[in-house]
């Protein structure tokens, strides 16, 4: 079994996890502009609760998006910088198939659509099938409006994630809807742990973000034409 620590900053909560072989440690608390100032500290403070030194990590995880741009960036720069002073690996984590894989454990199902509140308006969101002990990509994550998604997935098996509250009265009433998430952090962890164990590691080189927005703010002019609409 390998020692591995993940770190997920994609959204408002800051999640943590640390795989060894004897346990599994998480940690949660509040992301967004605060992750960048108490990640790396946090990340201290689990190790040394967990009695593991820094040295003796296999590799880093970090989900690499989409989600909030300046939250993406903090995982990414934070294990990659630690990547490369180890000289260990890492293992890219896709932060939407978190959500799946947190509402698979509350028992939604083996066939989820992640629908994640992408401000302004739109929604990141991504279809995933579960078979075989693994997770598979149906539609990968993109970028919607709420018409343009509800379109896109029909009559969805399960949905979860954050768009759910934020454009409940846009996505309507869903037969099988999982809004709130129980513990990203061990989502993350056993995500870091089977992408261990298929080897899906990278040189800390290629520790990129996945960014499906190139923009991050409504203009002034759109502001005022979205409120007078």
């Amino acid at each position: 079994m390998p020692h591995l620590l993940a770190l997920d900053s994609s959204t408002d909560t800051m999640a943590l996890a640390l795989v060894t072989p004897g346990q599994t440690m998480v940690f949660e608390a509040a992301g967004g502009a605060q992750a960048s100032a108490r990640l790396v500290p946090e990340v201290q403070a689990l190790l040394a609760r967990a009695g593991l030194r820094m040295a003796q990590l296999d590799a880093i995880a970090f989900g690499q998006g989409p989600g909030a741009f300046t939250g993406l960036r903090t995982a990414c720069a934070a294990a990659q910088g630690l990547a490369f002073g180890l000289g260990k690996p890492v293992l890219a984590i896709d932060s939407l198939m978190l959500v799946a894989e947190d509402a698979r454990g509350q028992g939604a199902g083996d066939d989820v659509w992640v629908a994640m509140d992408a401000r302004i308006g739109e929604i990141y969101a991504a279809h995933y099938r579960w078979g075989d002990g693994a997770w598979s990509v149906v539609d990968a994550p993109a970028l919607y409006a709420p018409a343009a998604l509800l379109a896109r997935w029909g009559r969805p098996a399960a949905v979860a994630g954050t768009a759910l509250t934020a454009y409940a009265g846009a996505l309507g009433e869903l037969a099988n809807a999982w809004p709130q998430a129980r513990s990203r952090a061990a989502a993350l962890a056993a995500l870091a742990s089977a992408a261990w164990e298929r080897g899906e590691t990278l040189d800390a080189a290629q520790a990129l973000p996945v960014y499906v927005r190139d923009k991050v703010a409504l203009t002034t002019a759109e502001r005022e034409q979205k409120v007078a609409s």
